[in-house]
């Protein structure tokens, strides 16, 4: 079988958000001009706290309409529980650990202060949508009140060594390998494939992975797969078995590592910092709104 791998090349995730704001004046809310004048003012300030602006805009409202008895209790069930474990695989063969699921129910328990808050600031007026979209514009009321500088030469340098394997080039390998069968036919399609007589169904089913990093072959065939890869001869056909079972391989090239300077990819890093900062920073923002609510656990 004559087969020939081209390494490909390293293609690298843009990392940009567009924030807009809806929030201009409610013409069904008005508070008096002294509390209109503090908002005005306050909204100026580039880390506006939404749970601050909305006590100021909402005070007088909420004093003459006090909330309802359980509106600061957020229930997570266990039938929702139950879902997030459902979905964190679609072919149901890894169930979440404690800390994935937790991650999970985080980032819900926050969607749904940010719907509670959103509801509250009238964002969803005119807007026959779901939670998920109100929620949403509460995402981007909070990013667009947030300011971030660019990073002294200190911070990125001290971020970018804590987070270099991110932009090191890592170790590739590219090979040729058949379906997963039981080992006696794996072992005939090995002496097929050395004689030059493999059935062009064989051919057609032997799968090219090019330029594979060398850190995720375990998870996707296994650690003795991937050790038994590394050792193999480039060019040679042989069997190895995965995880889902036995296979002809053959290694057809191998591209060790390089790892990554600061000054060449300083722009790209620059841009992740910002982003990750911006998230830092709402994320702080929605914990500030979650404080005033009460997250029920259904046993």
């Amino acid at each position: 079988m004559s087969m020939q791998a081209t390494p490909t090349e390293v293609q690298s995730f843009p990392t940009s958000r567009t924030a807009s704001s809806d929030h201009g004046s409610d013409a069904a809310m008005q508070p008096s001009r002294s509390i209109s004048f503090a908002a005005m003012r306050m909204a100026r300030e580039p880390l506006l706290h939404f749970a601050l602006l909305g006590a100021i805009i909402f005070g007088i409202d909420a004093v003459m309409h006090p909330p309802a008895k359980d509106e600061k209790v957020i229930t997570v069930t266990k039938a929702m529980r139950q879902s997030f474990i459902d979905n964190f695989d679609e072919d149901k063969e890894r169930a979440p650990s404690s800390d994935q699921l937790q991650k999970m129910i985080d980032s819900w328990v926050a969607s749904e202060i940010l719907y509670r808050e959103g509801k509250t600031l009238a964002v969803d007026r005119g807007d026959e949508t779901i939670r998920d979209r109100i929620a949403y514009k509460m995402q981007l009321l909070i990013f667009d009140q947030i300011r971030v500088p660019r990073p002294t030469d200190e911070q990125l340098q001290a971020w970018f060594a804590e987070n270099h394997a991110r932009f090191d080039e890592p170790e590739r390998v590219s090979f040729y390998i058949t379906p997963p069968t039981d080992q006696a036919t794996a072992q005939r399609q090995l002496e097929d494939i050395v004689q030059q007589r493999e059935a062009e169904e064989l051919q057609n089913l032997t799968r090219a992975i090019l330029a594979r990093p060398v850190a995720s072959l375990a998870a996707s065939f296994g650690d003795d797969f991937r050790d038994g890869l590394l050792k193999m001869p480039e060019g040679e056909w042989k069997l190895l078995q995965s995880k889902d079972g036995w296979h002809v391989a053959r290694l057809d090239s191998r591209r060790p590592g390089t790892l990554a300077s600061l000054g060449k990819v300083r722009d790209e890093a620059a841009r992740i910092w910002h982003t990750e900062e911006t998230r830092k920073l709402a994320w702080e923002a929605v914990k500030r709104l979650k404080a005033s609510y009460q997250v029920r656990y259904e046993q």
